[in-house]
């Protein structure tokens, strides 16, 4: 998140420093001493102080052999350590679920992928979240600090309740937060990891613009607007000056539910042609007229017919469909929020790479800032946004107080 410099005073104070550093350090921002000094606004004893105590802690590693070069004062680098503590990163989909282990600065271990259990409910779905992270964190040798899961549905504040998860059916007001909690808490987590686990849910596509902003394609923008489709649905998120904007209950930015077809097809929310059923994977398919396979990812399809556009006539008037009605969605919002960037993820940027021209000409035609303000539009620069973002989730109580790692 964005950082003020201001000028602090004796060495001593450098406590309070410990998580703007931490943070400045896991976003990039601050790649060597010298850096971490300018952007804390302190003295360089002020700030080799504050590295030495994160490197005490076992967050950041300090070169000891200055880099510069002839000109200035070479300074010490700073590095993440590689064996430092990790945190769960858990998402769901319509389609299975995947979790990973990441260190701090957007470090993510190997996803790994399993399908939904037999029975949908919320208790039996993430109690499989929770044994399959409980697994990861039992053979893995560094210690575990918390966990987060990214829901594909919105998610109430600050109760953690999913009010409307409408792919599985589950009931209003779902206590996400506490099966969480409940489920990481009945697990074998094994001896390296913090008993009692803090555990954290939010909506995936909040934690994907989080991720962004932080780690990715939405880095320095001040008014980010992220879009995506992942293997069902659409989902966005706007963050504002560093932080997500959601609104009074954390229920904010559902663009899925933007109307882009008023005789379009059926969305589970009961309207007709919202931007959720208009442009995701299953749209686009329906849109070529190819049936999905039932033994494959509904996501992986669609991607590999936005591939195929520029050589099959039929895929590619299906991509211009889909990004048409796309475009109408995003123009809607850039009208309404004025974003200074907007980055598409999941099926989306598919969809921007297959029609590099016609998507942003169109949301310039349809948008009354567009056609004098151009909105940037970028590719997600991260391939698993909503795991990054849940990590990103999971380390926040610790980029606040890095002490608490200590605990």
């Amino acid at each position: 998140m964005p950082h003020t410099p201001t000028t602090r005073r004796a060495p001593d104070r450098g406590r309070s420093l410990l998580g703007p550093a931490l943070e400045l350090v896991h976003t990039g921002r601050a790649p060597t001493r010298s850096a971490l000094t300018a952007a804390l606004g302190v003295t360089r004893a002020t700030a080799g102080a504050v590295a030495g105590e994160l490197a005490a802690l076992g967050l950041v590693t300090v070169d000891q052999h200055p880099i510069g070069s002839s000109r200035g004062r070479p300074s010490h680098r700073l590095d993440l350590a590689p064996d430092g503590p990790v945190v769960l990163a858990a998402q769901l989909h319509a389609d299975g679920l995947t979790v990973a282990l990441a260190g701090l600065g957007g470090s993510l271990g190997e996803p790994v992928r399993h399908p939904l259990p037999a029975r949908t409910d919320p208790a039996s779905v993430i109690g499989a979240i929770a044994a399959a992270g409980a697994e990861l964190i039992r053979a893995d040798h560094r210690r575990c600090l918390g966990a987060a899961l990214a829901l594909p549905n919105p998610v109430r504040e600050p109760e953690g309740t999913a009010p409307a998860a409408l792919t599985f059916g589950w009931p209003g007001d779902t206590p996400a937060a506490a099966l969480f909690a409940a489920a990481m808490a009945a697990q074998d987590l094994g001896p390296r990891a913090r008993r009692p686990l803090p555990t954290a849910v939010a909506n995936d596509a909040n934690l994907a613009a989080l991720a962004e902003h932080r780690h990715g394609a939405g880095r320095d923008a001040r008014h980010l607007l992220l879009v995506t489709s992942g293997h069902r649905g659409v989902g966005g998120a706007l963050v504002v000056d560093g932080r997500l904007h959601t609104g009074s209950a954390g229920l904010a930015l559902e663009v899925g539910h933007l109307t882009v077809d008023p005789l379009g097809r059926p969305c589970p929310c009961g309207n007709r042609g919202c931007l959720n059923v208009e442009t995701d994977p299953a749209a686009l398919l329906a849109a070529a007229g190819r049936p999905s396979d039932p033994t494959g990812q509904l996501l992986d399809q669609a991607r590999e017919l936005t591939r195929t556009a520029d050589r099959d006539p039929v895929a590619r008037a299906a991509v211009h469909q889909v990004v048409d009605r796309l475009a109408l969605g995003l123009a809607g919002l850039a009208n309404i929020l004025n974003p200074d960037r907007i980055v598409l993820a999941g099926l989306h940027r598919d969809l921007l790479a297959a029609a590099p021209d016609r998507l942003p000409e169109a949301v310039i035609r349809h948008s009354l800032w567009g056609r004098c303000d151009q909105v940037p539009i970028a590719a997600s620069a991260l391939a698993h946004g909503g795991l990054v973002g849940a990590a990103e989730l999971a380390w926040g109580p610790y980029l606040a107080d890095p002490q608490g790692v200590a605990g």
